[in-house]
């Protein structure tokens, strides 16, 4: 009998985590697979046999009932009675602990079931990821917004306060499309926020590739005069009507479009922000939160890496090649990469690459059909782009997925579909910003960053410091590939 055991860390208080949990019909307000939920007859949400009836994100139906609530013991126990799953004789409980260590919350949440022959992997890591853990990375990033001496009733009036007014300050603008020199320092105006907008004071700007692809002209829906930048960190300092979540003097990150991050002050709806824990840093947020959740909708949910598989991840000493590499390890996998010089064949290496393999010196394909005795890569990650896509396809494995997620080398020419016949070939060309576009999954993917980074599964460096009014200068390091890591701005 299959059985799973998951526990995590919330960053607030017990009672805070226990009014949100034990409502036995809230779980559609924080878990991202619940589209919506009722209670059945007229029993309430916290009565002993109250059957909750909802819907997936995914389409499917089930019911559930409760069979202990103890708010002594901050404990509570279920079970499935109808589901499209066989989660055969499911019961699963939820029970919280005060951490001693600060004002913080321990949730551990086990569940026993049958499953059909065959199944019993399967249907464990289901559990384990779809509902355990992106449950714990829902409510990690609900509970870690809301302010822990307030009291939840307090926000509202707070966020009511009226905004400051216009703020100036200074931006790197593009007035034109061109080169690095093409960046200008100028002084701006920041308007106070609109409804359901933040104003936030940014103390560190992610630098990412599509950056540049911005500031080249590349993007036909971007074109300037615009400030580029899509990822950053920094503080609340007033907000909008209509927002309750974040407030004044909260610590946030995002990596969101659209443009707009070069600057020390801007405005950004407020449900495309992220409260960071205490854990994270501005500067670690700024660095991680694009290429980490980038990594996680690639690994989980673009292509979902199973223990056993073979990866190859293109620039693997690059910021997101690295979190790319740590994370599919930690999944299980066997992580090839590839790079441009042996220094970065070591720190790939050092990030989690079992086989790092330098382009310059020798044939990937070969050596990826080497590595894994002719069979070729599960997954192929390309971020690279026109220098290696029909490469890719060739080091891919019988009914192999390659994953071209970005063009750091330029768009790929026009792809004869038959190219994937021989192997039974997958190819998809994913975006982040669709993977993070309800708020929910933003917080979930954003949360399993966090997580990962407070647990050690993840570690990012920040290898590149610049002022803000040195943007030019980064962008030219990372076109002419020379940089390891991340790449950050100071405001």
């Amino acid at each position: 009998m299959p059985k799973v055991a998951r526990s995590t860390i919330i960053d607030a208080p017990l009672e805070a985590a226990w009014a949100l949990l034990r409502d036995f019909n809230g779980h559609d307000r924080w878990h991202p697979a619940v589209d919506e939920s009722h209670i059945e007859g007229v029993r309430a949400a916290d009565q002993i046999g109250a059957v909750r009836n909802f819907k997936l994100t995914s389409g499917a139906q089930l019911r559930e009932q409760l069979l202990e609530l103890s708010d002594r013991d901050h404990t509570y126990t279920y079970c499935i009675l109808d589901s499209p799953i066989p989660l055969i004789g499911y019961v699963a409980k939820a029970t919280l602990r005060r951490v001693t260590d600060g004002d913080r919350t321990f949730w551990d949440w086990r569940s026993t079931f049958s499953a059909p022959p065959g199944l019993d992997t399967a249907l464990e890591r289901l559990v384990q990821e779809e509902i355990y853990e992106r449950g714990f990375a829902a409510v990690r990033a609900l509970l870690s917004r809301r302010s822990t001496k307030e009291g939840l009733e307090a926000r509202p009036a707070r966020a009511r306060r009226a905004p400051a007014g216009t703020i100036r300050c200074h931006a790197m603008v593009l007035d034109a499309h061109g080169g690095p020199d093409s960046l200008r320092w100028r002084e701006i105006e920041v308007p106070p926020p609109a409804h359901g907008e933040a104003r936030i004071r940014q103390t560190a700007v992610g630098v990412n590739y599509i950056d540049v692809n911005i500031r080249a002209g590349r993007y036909a829906q971007f074109q300037a005069p615009l400030t580029p930048g899509v990822e950053a960190a920094g503080e609340v300092v007033d907000v909008g009507e209509g927002v309750v979540d974040i407030l004044p003097g909260d610590r946030v990150g995002y990596a969101c479009l659209p443009p707009g991050a070069y600057c020390q002050y801007r405005n950004l709806q407020a449900d495309r922000l992220v409260a960071l824990p205490p854990s994270v840093n501005d500067e670690m947020a700024a660095a991680v939160l694009l290429k980490g959740m980038t990594a996680e909708y690639l690994l989980r949910r673009a292509h979902r890496v199973r223990p056993g598989d073979v990866v190859l991840v293109h620039s693997a000493a690059g910021a997101t090649g690295m979190l790319l590499c740590q994370w599919a390890r930690h999944l299980g996998a066997t992580v090839i990469g590839t790079v441009g010089t042996e220094e970065k064949a070591r720190i790939a290496r050092a990030n989690g690459c079992d086989f790092p393999i330098v382009y310059t010196d020798e044939d990937f394909v070969s050596r990826v059909k080497e590595i894994t005795k002719g069979k070729g890569a599960d997954a192929v990650f390309d971020g690279v782009g026109r220098d290696t896509l029909l490469k890719s396809l060739d080091a891919l494995a019988v009914r192999g997925h390659l994953v071209s997620y970005g063009q750091s080398s330029g768009a790929p020419e026009p792809l004869d579909i038959g190219l994937l016949t021989p192997k039974s070939a997958q190819l998809s060309r994913p975006a982040v910003f669709h993977y993070t576009a309800d708020p929910a999954e933003l917080r979930a993917s954003a949360g399993q960053v966090f997580d990962l980074l407070a647990r050690g599964a993840l570690k990012a460096s920040i290898n590149q410091r610049a002022p803000l009014a040195e943007a030019g200068r980064l962008h030219r390091e990372l076109e002419a590939r020379q940089t390891t890591g991340a790449s950050i701005l100071l405001p």
